[in-house]
């Protein structure tokens, strides 16, 4: 019997012992990754800029929008749900009382009813997540399509590769499939 009180008695000591370390580890690890989550907060709140990557303004009607990469690189696999890139959009002040909805599609909208990704968010940071679609080349356009309170539509383009040469360069690298 004092063998299995000792034995229990050494693995009670070892557990007081290592209990200290254990919990400075549970301090440290969340303190390791504190800056990372600092930094994402930042980006997310627009105390970063619009994005990993500003592409410029750009005039769509009467309006004009700011419009940046999200995040830098390719498109990301979403399964059946195709590839997608998030961009994100910032109109002018005096332009978002004015201003219904706005979309973002690669390649020119046939209706207003097939515009895009309808960008969503943040008014002064709108965001949306752009299915890049098969038949995509590498001299495709984004186009922005902006919806007024009024009715009126207005759309503009930009080249792909000036609104994200990662995709263009990775739709160059992907080739015709």
């Amino acid at each position: 019997m004092s063998s299995a009180s000792t034995a229990s008695g050494r693995l009670r000591a070892a557990w007081l012992r290592w209990r200290f370390h254990l919990n400075v580890l549970l301090l440290i690890v969340p303190l390791a990754l504190m800056s990372q989550y600092f930094q994402n907060q930042a980006k997310f709140r627009g105390l970063m800029g619009l994005g990993e990557r500003e592409i410029g303004e750009i005039q769509v009607g009467p309006w004009s929008a700011r419009l940046a990469e999200h995040e830098l690189g390719g498109p990301h696999d979403e399964g059946i749900y195709g590839f997608h890139k998030p961009f994100v959009v910032a109109f002018c002040e005096t332009c978002l009382p004015q201003i219904k909805a706005a979309y973002l599609r690669i390649d020119e909208p046939r209706s207003l009813r097939a515009a895009g990704a309808l960008l969503m968010g943040n008014p002064y940071a709108l965001e949306g997540e752009v299915v890049v679609p098969p038949r995509a080349s590498p001299d495709s356009e984004l186009w922005l399509t902006v919806e007024g309170w009024d009715g009126s539509v207005h759309q503009a383009s930009i080249p792909l590769a000036q609104a994200s040469p990662d995709t263009r360069a990775w739709l160059e690298q992907r080739g015709n499939r």
